[in-house]
């Protein structure tokens, strides 16, 4: 039997979800990265690019269009959650007690991304860790107008999926063989989406020092 750190890392493994949760988890997961705040965890962007490597592969048994226009559609719809999520509970997130599927701290980096790039950061966001999960849930709790929003929402969610999603594919037809080495790929692309979030940190951490 499966222990719930078994089931953990099968939500959080990127092959797992492809291979034993298929489209329809692949989908859920996506949604739930892009709009809910405890899925802050989950692996969207290698998720992406993964199933587009295995979907050119043959691993993944659906259409490249069927796959490209499913995962827009899920992310599209994950952030409208995460709006409407911010724009009802609002500033109750800022009092919300710490815990492990939630952290103030990830409101403020988002505000603080919001602040830099403003309504571009529901675009750039989509490309950052965290920042892609709460950067919708921000947007609602400032109530940004929802138009503008959908603008935003929607170029972005175009942008994040199809550039990873057909990355993944084109690498994949060009050269299948890399189905073989799938966990230097996931340790590389986990690699280069940190390195933003450890700027940040340590400019936060710099910055507090200089104080």
């Amino acid at each position: 039997m499966e222990s719930f750190w078994d089931h953990l890392h099968n939500i959080t493994d990127a092959k797992s979800i492809i291979s034993q949760g298929g489209f329809y988890l692949l989908l859920i997961v996506v949604f739930a990265e892009t709009g809910l705040f405890f899925g802050f965890f989950l692996p969207g962007d290698y998720l992406l690019f993964m199933a587009g490597l295995l979907c050119a592969t043959g691993a993944f048994d659906v259409s490249i269009y069927t796959l490209v226009s499913s995962l827009i559609a899920a992310g599209i719809l994950g952030n409208y959650m995460g709006y409407w999520f911010g724009y009802r509970t609002g500033s109750l997130l800022f009092n919300k007690d710490d815990s492990i599927f939630f952290k103030k701290q990830y409101i403020v980096l988002a505000e603080k991304f919001y602040d830099k790039y403003g309504g571009m950061a529901l675009i750039l966001g989509r490309f950052f860790p965290i920042i892609r999960t709460f950067a919708p849930i921000f947007a609602g709790v400032v109530k940004v107008k929802f138009k503008k929003f959908t603008l935003y929402n929607i170029i972005g969610s175009i942008a994040w999926v199809v550039t990873l999603t057909l990355t993944g594919y084109f690498l994949g037809k060009k050269y299948p063989q890399l189905k073989d080495y799938l966990q230097y790929i996931i340790l590389g692309l986990i690699v280069v989406t940190s390195i933003p979030l450890v700027i940040a940190f340590f400019r936060k951490t710099l910055s507090k020092n200089e104080k």
